[in-house]
């Protein structure tokens, strides 16, 4: 079960709108010329008004939202112009265990542009490949456990999963209301920051930013500029240890920091993953939380039972690779009201066993590898198969149950593919993430 996990919830992607678009990063563009904007990308699960949102399903092809999803109001006030919306791994990458990221039957395959076949990772697949490609400086993506961190660590930027509370949710098509969030996807931490300042605050719609604290400081921008690395205590998580490439990188890792007058500790990690009672929550709050976006659409699908039959009514076109035994459990995992609650209580020692080990070892943050190297596309076998036999390697989980933040960015390549390397932190932290950011990408060059 935790090998399938690890596989499904790296995976968010976007559609990408174009016919000059190589990647198949996007799904629509509108080429206006604004020169005193930002021209920016929106992952195709956002509600923008005159464009449909799809989640990457030919089920939701005629749905256009009434409304601007809160985060898009926020951006085009504060001088963006959605230039597009971006390709995803259709419905976030939930729908089948055999799921091929980056792949929707509304998008099609979105390509990582840094080698032949490579999978985009992720479900914002196409937000990160609009970046990396060079047809956009900044896009948004959505997470609910790697969908935004892989995607970016696997083709080379910079990606920032915000605090769950911090960006608001409403008006994006959802999987968990305990996990989910939006956060911007770049070409520097700058304009990441940027654009997460722009972005985030409290809405009345969705109850988790009412949770940010009073005095919660919004400038992200402001010391992007400082040394904010030296005399910090950084916590090694040591995923991928067990490869050689794996290690050169996080002794380089260490290496960057204590240049700069951090320091890098070791840790023993002793935290379990509670992967099935993580993946049961994602299954029973889906069910849920669609049912409640579907409410308020013109679509004539309202459930998870309306899809299903779509889905089986059009299977040539929108199951030609892999299945849907995802929706199908969630129907199931929607009954357990019980087993529900008692998820609910496991999965919050999450939080303190993340921050007891800060605690521990007097830590600033946590730093590590963020996902091994993007690996080959197979539709035979999905994205399990084609990583069978291949590295393995990761961090972020935790985080995505606990809903703290995390960030990554470029830190090297192995054989000619991009890794990232991740800060991770706990609720609220993340203005000095994106300062310890800020620091190792010039640091690390």
């Amino acid at each position: 079960m935790n090998k399938i996990l690890s596989i499904f919830l790296i995976s968010l992607t976007l559609l990408a709108y174009g016919d000059e678009d190589p990647f198949n990063a996007f799904i629509n563009i509108d080429n206006t010329n604004l020169d005193s904007k930002i021209n920016i990308g929106i992952k195709d699960n956002i509600d923008v008004q005159g464009m449909i949102t799809s989640a990457g399903s030919l089920a939701l092809s005629n749905n256009y939202p009434s409304k601007d999803a809160f985060l898009i109001s926020k951006l085009k006030s504060s001088n963006y112009h959605i230039f597009g919306k971006t390709n995803l791994s259709e419905w976030a990458n939930f729908r089948s265990f055999n799921s091929v990221s980056g792949w929707s039957s509304f998008g099609g395959q979105t390509i990582n542009p840094y080698g032949k076949n490579r999978n985009p990772c992720g479900s914002s697949s196409g937000s990160a490949v609009a970046v990396a490609s060079g047809m956009l400086d900044i896009a948004i993506g959505t997470e609910t456990n790697g969908s935004i961190s892989c995607p970016a660590s696997v083709n080379g930027i910079v990606g920032m999963k915000p605090s769950v509370g911090l960006v608001s949710r409403s008006g994006i098509v959802p999987i968990s209301a305990t996990q989910d969030t939006a956060g911007p996807m770049g070409k520097t931490v700058m304009i990441v920051a940027q654009t997460l300042e722009a972005m985030a605050g409290k809405d009345p719609l969705d109850d988790s930013t009412q949770n940010i604290p009073n005095n919660f400081d919004f400038n992200f921008t402001k010391n992007l500029s400082k040394n904010s690395l030296k005399n910090k205590r950084f916590g090694l998580l040591n995923s991928g240890s067990d490869d050689e490439e794996g290690q050169k990188l996080l002794n380089k890792i260490t290496k960057v920091i204590t240049s700069t007058g951090g320091e890098v500790v070791l840790i023993e990690d002793t935290r379990i993953y509670p992967g099935e009672e993580e993946f049961f929550l994602l299954l029973y709050e889906f069910e849920r939380d669609l049912k409640l976006y579907l409410g308020n659409t013109d679509s004539p699908y309202r459930n998870l039972k309306d899809l299903i039959a779509f889905n089986n009514a059009n299977k040539d076109s929108v199951m030609p690779f892999f299945k849907q035994e995802i929706f199908e459990a969630s129907i199931e995992a929607s009954l357990d009201d019980d087993k529900y609650k008692a998820v609910l209580v496991t999965l919050e020692t999450v939080k303190g066993d993340f921050d007891r080990l800060l605690d521990k070892y007097n830590l600033d943050a946590f730093v590590g590898l963020t996902r091994n190297p993007a690996w080959l596309i197979d539709y035979k076998n999905g994205d399990g198969g084609a990583m069978e036999g291949q590295r393995s390697w990761g961090n972020g989980g935790f985080a995505a149950i606990a809903g703290y933040p995390h960030i990554t960015l470029p830190l090297d390549k192995v054989e000619g593919l991009p890794v990232g390397v991740s800060f991770i932190g706990t609720k609220w932290s993340d203005k000095s993430l994106l300062e310890y950011a800020a620091s190792f990408e010039r640091a690390n060059r």
